[in-house]
């Protein structure tokens, strides 16, 4: 393979003619007549993937049904910047920073899956969202890297994305104390004094880990309240500084200054947050990421019965804002791309188009019908008895032999509803909580400043000063004290080009608005 620089290739546009011919209607990869199987490399930025390909039953049938061969490689930052440093390139990659300059400068390495789809597999533009290409395309006008968990306006307004944030409380405390409403800021500090006296064992109030961001104390506890997602002219809007958001926060100082807020809390890192909800330690807690709970809140549901979590309305708006759950948005998570030196982009657009389809995502979610799953009278998917049985008790080896949601590259939650089996009981009930309460936030997603300006770089130390801030403000030993560390804030923001951030992000705004046709 050639050695690789920016923008040095127009991409290996192969010849498929000894093939097969296209046909709009269907899927390539159901054409191609190529024999011998196709080896591509496919590089994901994260230390953390398996590796593994062809062993467990998803990717032995993706190996089987394309006739490829895939090698993934691994790595961080400084290792997928060695590639455009002029390293041999993979066939595939994968990235997670959406504002990363691998993305932003995708036109000068990665082939438009536009005229990939339209050269090689035009089936692809029956599966692949409209809204999300749009979203996706680069001032040429083209598209070249695809996302998971894209959600679009019609995926939210299917009813069928769940919810992933919930106030929670063990079943058992309460109904100790006689199912209390918790909405305001006084009836909360109340409820968590009297969870100390009458639980002493367990932490009344916990939250994500905070670790360097806000744990589900920023942006998700903004959400839970109802925090406006822009100002009355369409701006940007500091959420940081809203009004009812600052009540809540002083609130949750009440609780610390209580002793109802445990130090611990934010010292913890996921981890050490995990083995508590494994466990039940926290009475109440703010969660954000259910399904990434899932496991945990199972394993503490099954060992204690009729003591699980159930989610209540938890924290209110003081104006009487309704919630604004934020989920998954456009840009998704993973995105995928096809490397202009890909040995066979034919071969690799065929695998995107594969993963996007009905077939693809019920494999990656459910398996192969008759080995893993059967389809019931309703339309609906169920797990044969022996996997579910597995999935519930032997996690390990599920993931090792059947490695069920979680080969996700092109994964959606919409076909998470094709079963009852795609969640685990624990968290049911607060999906069911959850519904209609979701709102898109598309109109925020990246409009932070473009890497290496002025901007960005102030911006992240606002971020780091806000995580400070946060965390000092709430375990502050008095009023005063709290009050400091806000003022000592806004001096911050006024120090380190906050008007122009605003200015950017408020542009950003508007662009967003205009790409998804948003009044």
């Amino acid at each position: 393979m050639q050695r690789w620089i920016w923008g040095s290739s127009e991409g290996n546009w192969v010849s498929i003619e000894d093939r097969y011919t296209v046909d709009p209607t269907k899927p390539a990869w159901q054409l191609d007549t190529k024999e011998e199987a196709t080896d591509l490399t496919w590089y994901v930025n994260a230390d953390w993937w398996n590796t593994d390909f062809g062993k467990d039953i998803v990717t032995k049938k993706i190996k089987e049904d394309l006739n490829i061969n895939i090698k993934f490689i691994t790595g961080d930052d400084t290792k997928l910047n060695t590639f455009f440093a002029g390293g041999d390139m993979p066939d595939m990659l994968t990235v997670f920073d959406s504002n990363s300059p691998v993305v932003q400068k995708a036109a000068t390495w990665a082939m438009p899956l536009n005229d990939l789809a339209e050269k090689y597999d035009p089936y692809f533009n029956t599966v692949a969202a409209a809204d999300t290409l749009n979203w996706f395309q680069l001032a040429d006008g083209k598209t070249y890297g695809y996302p998971n968990y894209s959600n679009t306006q019609a995926d939210y307004d299917s009813g069928n994305i769940p919810a992933k944030t919930a106030f929670v409380i063990r079943k058992d405390v309460y109904e100790a104390l006689g199912s209390p409403v918790i909405g305001t800021p006084e009836q909360f500090a109340s409820v968590m004094q009297e969870i100390k006296q009458k639980f002493p064992t367990l932490i009344p109030f916990g939250f994500n880990a905070v670790g360097e961001g806000t744990g589900s104390l920023g942006d998700t506890l903004q959400d839970f309240i109802g925090v406006p997602l822009e100002t009355e002219s369409g701006e940007f809007y500091d959420r940081n500084q809203d009004e009812d958001y600052l009540t809540w926060l002083k609130t949750l100082n009440t609780v610390y200054r209580d002793g109802n807020i445990s130090d611990d809390s934010f010292a913890d890192d996921g981890t050490a947050f995990e083995e508590k909800v494994k466990s039940g330690k926290y009475a109440t807690m703010l969660l954000d990421g259910t399904p990434q709970q899932g496991g945990n809140l199972q394993i503490y549901m099954s060992a204690n019965p009729g003591k699980d979590y159930v989610a209540i309305d938890g924290p209110q708006s003081i104006k009487g804002n309704a919630p604004t759950l934020n989920q998954s948005g456009i840009t998704g998570w993973m995105i995928n791309y096809i490397s202009k030196d890909c040995e066979d982009p034919a071969k690799a657009i065929q695998i995107f188009t594969y993963l996007l389809s009905e077939e693809g995502q019920t494999l990656m979610n459910y398996g192969i019908e008759g080995e893993t799953y059967q389809t019931k009278s309703d339309g609906t998917v169920e797990l044969l008895p022996a996997v579910k049985d597995l999935q519930l008790n032997n996690a390990d080896k599920f993931k090792k032999d059947y490695r069920m949601g979680e080969f996700m590259f092109f994964g959606h939650d919409r076909h998470k509803a094709l079963s009852a089996d795609a969640f685990p009981e624990a968290i049911k009930q607060m999906q069911e909580w959850g519904k209609g309460k979701l709102k898109p936030h598309f109109i925020l997603e990246n409009i932070s400043p473009d890497q290496g300006t002025p901007e960005a770089r102030a911006l992240s130390a606002i971020n780091a000063k806000w995580n400070t801030t946060l965390v000092s403000m709430i375990r502050s030993k008095d009023d005063a004290s709290l009050d400091n560390a806000l003022a000592a804030y806004k001096s911050f923001l006024g120090e380190n080009r906050w008007e122009e951030i605003v200015k950017v992000r408020s542009e950003k705004m508007k662009q967003n608005k205009e790409k998804l046709a948003i009044q």
